[in-house]
């Protein structure tokens, strides 16, 4: 069974070295220890490695903790690249690696719901309307702020 130590190595990018396990002698029993640990990993992985890390993290028996390590991840990312044309690759290479966390796959799907309406591409209302709470509240907030009407409720 291989541990996850993530370690600065050349050009920024993270070491990884397996997948985590409740029965790794070197897995830190405290979740929050961990949960810094992705944390900074994300913050120093390389664009190249970041699937591979989400992978990795994802395996992690606190699945709870897990999710909200790489959402934080994929929050920060996805705003930076929100009208970007490089978004719809880099949305692509995340697909895969969060297919097996059903909430890390919903809230990559409303980042690009975000994204086609901040665009004002073609997107469909009821996926707005079938969307979790943290997007209808962000979508909210965006729409006061453009048209200033913030004082009605949802």
């Amino acid at each position: 069974m291989a541990s996850f130590h993530p370690e600065p190595a050349e050009r920024g990018a993270v070491v990884l070295s397996g997948a985590v396990s409740a029965d790794d002698p070197d897995r830190d029993p405290d979740e929050h220890v961990r949960f810094a640990r992705y944390r900074r990993a994300f913050d120093e992985v390389a664009a190249s490695d970041a699937a591979a890390l989400i992978a990795r993290v994802l395996t992690d028996p606190d699945k709870g903790m897990a999710n909200s390590a790489v959402c934080e991840y994929l929050d920060r990312r996805a705003a930076e690249l929100l009208t970007d044309p490089g978004y719809p690759s880099w949305c692509l290479e995340m697909t895969g690696p969060v297919a097996v966390d059903d909430f890390c796959t919903r809230r990559l799907n409303e980042w690009t719901l975000l994204r086609a309406m901040t665009l004002s591409e073609p997107w469909d209302a009821e996926n707005l309307l079938a969307s979790s709470n943290w997007l209808q509240l962000h979508t909210a907030e965006k729409s006061s702020a453009v048209t200033g009407s913030g004082s009605s409720g949802r």
